[in-house]
């Protein structure tokens, strides 16, 4: 580890020079190693030319820190979103060599033609169209030669930053070096054209059986898996256009309808929700440049690099928030955070409802065509960061594609009621959570429980009672906030027993002195008079000391 940072002491200064330039002296103070407050944030602009300047990797991360809105706020989120590579691409010249590596042949054993000139480039690769000797069209994703050294050495000093970072307060409420650790580890998963690959197959496997689109007319890419490598992602050809940039076959021919602009809308949100709602495994980039038209009603969806996944419970509850907010129920909303989070901090309930109930109030008597879902997402996830409530980092996942889905949606058919596409699902969402994909063996699994629990039951209230009439019955109640109460209670006692002995004290002087007036008996009532003062003096000073006085 130190080895690494001695090794990135140019690249520590150079990001000193950066932070510094833009203002931000928190991080300036870090690199120096000098004790710092607590965290100055830049502002979301500032943060943003930030990243930029520092070159590729970390136009990379704040990409990455785009898709957590658990995290960060909407600001932020919006300002990262933007972020893109713009590197130039890399001559052909230093290409072929990573192509002619991966492949292990010579290239004209395998491709008929291949486009030297470059027709996209991003921070860890960069696309060549070319032909495959069969005839067959092929996008070529090769990685940048030299790429992995520089996100190795960038990730040694992440690591180093989130070190000296998580010694703060902030630091360990957001746990900094765990989620430097995450992003970490996706930016290497980047550099892995396998793993891409591997999710692509899914995807297009999980939407050709799909019963809510026709999967001929949602278009995933075909990988040939005997020429991909890990620096080496070779996918079908499909030619297309980005949505936004699409002139529709019948605005051509001068319809102005729209219909196929609508379908094609319908699409797109419906293979989405299965995706989330169904598969529990979706593409977590669908911004407009991922999505391509393709002609005659049909889209292709590319780059699946980036990918989330939900398990059974969490689709269940998304599904369940997504009805609470369209019925303005807050007290279910903070339910299902609740779960979602799956935490044992300790929340105040009655404040967390009350925050949904704020945000939630402004929906009332809306339409419902009107609601920004994404919006009211990104809402609900600040309020659960306001309640310090960690909620998994798939959830902002979730909400980035649910933000960037309903942005496309309405970028392209600004007509379109979100809602309305929604309801023909929720019966089949439903159904699935409560019957599953089999209702008949669902039913059976179902009749079964009920059969054991009405065998099992009397036998287990004969038991109960059994004990009870033995008095065998032990009853373990745990309650942590008890001993607090009962020092508090111990407490008070001892001082009201001392507050007794000192009265007691003072009036047992009192009778002697006015009862006898022998010398002999006067020492016995000075005792008593100074014991008496002793003890309530320690006793007023006890009382001052905790505080507790008023």
């Amino acid at each position: 580890m130190l080895s690494g940072l001695t090794q990135t002491g140019a690249r520590q200064r150079e990001i000193a020079e950066v932070v510094l330039r833009n203002g931000w002296g928190y991080m300036r103070r870090l690199l120096m190693g000098r004790q710092s407050d607590e965290p100055e944030f830049p502002t979301p602009a500032v943060l943003r030319k930030i990243l930029i300047e520092l070159g590729p990797v970390y136009v990379k991360l704040g990409q990455l820190l785009s898709t957590r809105p658990d995290l960060l706020p909407s600001a932020y989120i919006d300002a990262l979103s933007t972020l893109q590579s713009n590197v130039p691409a890399v001559p052909w010249t230093a290409v072929e060599p990573v192509l002619q590596q991966s492949l292990q042949q010579p290239l004209e054993k395998v491709f008929a033609q291949v486009q030297p000139i470059a027709i996209a480039a991003g921070s860890i690769a960069q696309v060549h169209r070319a032909t495959l000797v069969d005839g067959r069209e092929v996008a070529l994703k090769i990685q940048r030669p030299g790429i992995d050294a520089v996100v190795e050495q960038d990730i040694q000093l992440i690591q180093f930053l989130a070190g000296l970072a998580g010694k703060t307060d902030l630091g360990q409420e957001y746990a900094i070096p765990t989620l430097a650790a995450e992003f970490c580890d996706a930016l290497k998963d980047e550099l892995n054209f396998k793993r891409e690959a591997g999710f692509t197959d899914e995807l297009r496997r999980n939407l050709a059986r799909s019963r809510w689109i026709d999967p001929s007319k949602m278009l995933i890419p075909a990988i040939n898996w005997e020429i991909t490598s890990e620096k080496l992602l070779v996918m079908e050809w499909l030619e297309g256009v980005p949505l936004l940039e699409a002139r529709l076959e019948e605005e051509s021919a001068g319809d102005k309808t729209h219909t196929e602009r609508r379908s094609l809308m319908t699409l797109l949100f419906r293979a989405f929700a299965q995706q989330v709602y169904v598969d529990g495994f979706f593409h977590a980039d669908p911004h407009p440049g991922n999505i391509f038209y393709i002609g005659s009603g049909h889209l292709a969806l590319l780059d699946c690099g980036m990918v989330g996944r939900l398990d059974p419970n969490t689709q269940r509850l998304l599904t369940e928030m997504l009805l609470a907010i369209v019925e303005i129920d807050s007290r279910r909303c903070a339910q299902i955070t609740l779960e979602l989070a799956g935490s044992t901090q300790p929340v105040n309930i009655p404040v967390l409802e009350q925050d949904y109930e704020r945000l939630l109030r402004k929906y009332y008597n809306r339409d419902l065509s009107a609601i920004n879902f994404s919006e009211v997402f990104y809402e609900i996830l600040q309020v659960a960061r306001n309640n310090k409530i960690r909620l998994p980092s798939s959830l902002g996942l979730y909400a980035k594609t649910l933000a960037n889905l309903e942005g496309v949606t309405r970028s392209f058919d600004p007509d379109i009621n979100l809602f309305e596409e929604i309801k023909p699902l929720m019966t089949d969402l439903f159904q699935k959570q409560l019957v599953g994909e089999a209702p008949l063996q669902a039913m059976l699994r179902a009749a079964l429980d009920l059969k054991n629990l009405s065998l099992q039951s009397p036998r287990q209230m004969e038991l109960i009672l059994e004990r009870v009439t033995s008095e065998n019955l032990t009853w373990r109640v745990s309650l942590p906030e008890i001993d607090g109460v009962r020092r508090t209670l111990d407490a008070a006692a001892n001082r009201l027993s001392f507050s007794i002995v000192v009265g007691a004290l003072i009036m047992g002087a009192a009778t002697i002195t006015a009862q006898t007036q022998e010398s002999r008996f006067t020492w016995i009532s000075d005792s008593l008079f100074i014991a008496a003062s002793v003890l309530g003096l320690w006793l007023i000073i006890s009382i001052l000391r905790s505080g507790q006085l008023k």
